[in-house]
C-alpha cells in the first residue's frame, strides 16, 4: 500500500506583494479576459451574504483554463477606516482532481487587478497622445491606479481629486501629482478620468467631460454609483469586462448600467481580439468595472508560478491518501 501526502501552499500579504509584477498581470488580465469573451471560461456572477448594514461577504468561483480553477472570498465593509474596505483571501485547486493547491491572501490581489484592468481599458481605449491622468479618490484604489497607469505611458501630468484637500494633497505628494481643489476641478480638461470612490452617487459629471475624453470607474457603491448615468448613454464606446456580470443584479451589476441595453456594451475581452473601439479623437469612452472572478485567477497564478520559482510561502500537509 503506498500513500500519497497532498500539501497546499500558503501566501501571506508579504507574500503576494513580493510576487506579483504589474507588467505581467495587465498581460495575464488581457489573455484572461480574452477567453471570457470567447466563452472558454465557466464564471457564475458572484453571490454575496450580507452582515446587516455594515457589508456583505462575496463568492467568487471560476475556471480559467491558463489558470485552473479557485475561488475568491471578498468582503466589502465600506465604513472601514483602520483597515481597508475590501479583504479577500484566495483559493486555488487542481483542476484535474480538485485537490487545494494554494490559499493566498486576495485583498492586495484585488486591489492590484482592478487597478491593471483599470489600466488595460486605458490602453485600448484612450487616445494614443493623451497625457494628462485624473485620479478621483484618495485610498487603496487610487494608489494601485497610479502603480498600473504608470505602466501604460508616460503621463505630463497627473492630478488627484477628493472630498478631503489633506488627504488629495497628502496622495499627490506620494506619488509625484498635483492635487486639486474638487472632483471637477481634476476632471475638467483631462484626458483619462479613473474615478476609484466608494460614492453611492456619481462624482463624475457629464458637463465636465471633454471630447476625446477617456473614462474609467472601478467604484461599487448602491444603489447609485461614481458615474453619470448621462455619461454612461453619451458615451460613444461603453465597455465593461462581462456583458452578463455587468449587467446581472445586484450583488454583480453596475447600478450605473441600469439605463442602457447590455448589447451597447463591449467586453474587454472582444477589444483584446480585435473589435474595433475608439474610431475618432472626439469620441468619450467609459469603462465600467465590477470585478470578476476571472481576474483574481489570471492574478493567482502568477502569484503561485512566481512562488514556486523562487520558493516563497508556507507548505503545509493536507492530507495522505492511500492506495
Amino acid at each position: 500500500m503506498s500513500a500519497t501526502v497532498e500539501t497546499m501552499l500558503v501566501l501571506t500579504r508579504s507574500d503576494v506583494e513580493a510576487l506579483l509584477e504589474v507588467d505581467a498581470l495587465l498581460d495575464a488580465l488581457a489573455a484572461a479576459h480574452a477567453e471570457l469573451s470567447a466563452g472558454a471560461v465557466s464564471m457564475p456572477p458572484r453571490v454575496a451574504a450580507y452582515a446587516g448594514d455594515y457589508g456583505l461577504l462575496g463568492a467568487m468561483p471560476a475556471h480559467l483554463p491558463a489558470a485552473g480553477i479557485g475561488c475568491k472570498l471578498v468582503t466589502l465593509f465600506p465604513g472601514n477606516r483602520d483597515r481597508p474596505t475590501h479583504q479577500a483571501l484566495i483559493a486555488l485547486f487542481d483542476p484535474k482532481n480538485g485537490s487545494p493547491v494554494a490559499v493566498m491572501d486576495g485583498t492586495y490581489v484585488t486591489a492590484m487587478r482592478t487597478a491593471a484592468a483599470a489600466a488595460l481599458a486605458a490602453r485600448l481605449l484612450a487616445r494614443p497622445e493623451a497625457r494628462v491622468l485624473a485620479i478621483l479618490g484618495t485610498g487603496v484604489q487610487a494608489r494601485a491606479h497610479a502603480r498600473t497607469f504608470a505602466s501604460i505611458r508616460d503621463w505630463d501630468e497627473i492630478r488627484v481629486g477628493g472630498r478631503d484637500w489633506a488627504k488629495a494633497e497628502a496622495l499627490a505628494d506620494e506619488i509625484g501629482a498635483v492635487a486639486a481643489t474638487s472632483f471637477e476641478d481634476a476632471a475638467r480638461g483631462a484626458d483619462v478620468v479613473a474615478a476609484t470612490t466608494h460614492s453611492p452617487e456619481p462624482i463624475v459629471r457629464l458637463e465636465w467631460i471633454a471630447a476625446g475624453t477617456h473614462v474609467g470607474s472601478v467604484g461599487y457603491a448602491a444603489p447609485g454609483g461614481e458615474l453619470d448615468p448621462a455619461l454612461v448613454r453619451a458615451a460613444d464606446v461603453l465597455a465593461v469586462e462581462s456583458r452578463e456580470s455587468a449587467f446581472a443584479a445586484q450583488p454583480a451589476g453596475a447600478p450605473e448600467l441600469a439605463s442602457v441595453a447590455p448589447e451597447r456594451a463591449v467586453e474587454l475581452g472582444e477589444l483584446v481580439a480585435g473589435r474595433p473601439g475608439r474610431t475618432s479623437d472626439d469620441q468619450i469612452t467609459v469603462y465600467k468595472s465590477v470585478g470578476v472572478a476571472v481576474q483574481d485567477l489570471a492574478a493567482a497564478a502568477l502569484v503561485l508560478a512566481a512562488a514556486r520559482k523562487r520558493g516563497a510561502g508556507l507548505e503545509i500537509e493536507l492530507e495522505a491518501f492511500r492506495a
